[in-house]
């Protein structure tokens, strides 16, 4: 996975072979004034073992500063996500209810994909109103994958 971050929070965390990596970092790029640069921090590092808390299903929550610039919008569907409780899974329709916006499903989609801080963002864990697993930058694989993990530890 590819991180970044400001001295205010976490502003990256995608994976590698994402095809929209390099356009999210030139877009966050643009918004943030500023460029991505090879380094380490504190944020990072605390990310780096959170992370791996994560994956060794010993952490259901990040407690991390978050930096997510987009429109109001984005921001609505992006702190929606992060109100999803780990091990379970929401459908579009009714993260387009939750912010309001009943009738905004593909808008929705769009905002969740435009997210760039998978995991700590957990676009992950919305799915298709038939319970089928839809849209996920990072691969459906991974979007299984990621599900799976969090079911067997709940």
């Amino acid at each position: 996975m590819r991180a970044g971050a400001t001295e205010e929070g976490i502003c990256l965390l995608e994976f590698v072979d994402r095809r929209m990596l390099e356009t999210q970092i030139k877009r966050l790029s643009k918004t943030l004034k500023t460029k991505f640069v090879p380094g380490s921090s504190d944020l990072l590092h605390a990310l780096d073992r959170q992370l791996q808390g994560y994956f060794l299903g010993k952490r259901k929550e990040f407690r991390l500063p978050i930096v997510a610039p987009g429109t109001p919008f984005q921001k609505k569907v992006w702190e929606a996500l992060r109100a999803i409780p780990y091990g379970s899974v929401r459908s579009y329709t009714e993260q387009a209810e939750i912010i309001g916006a009943p009738k905004a499903v593909r808008a929705v989609a769009k905002a969740n994909g435009d997210n760039s801080i998978a995991i700590l963002v957990p676009c992950h864990r919305v799915i298709g109103s038939n319970g089928e697993l839809t849209g996920y930058g990072g691969g459906l694989w991974r979007k299984q994958f990621l599900l799976k993990h969090e079911s067997k530890i709940t």
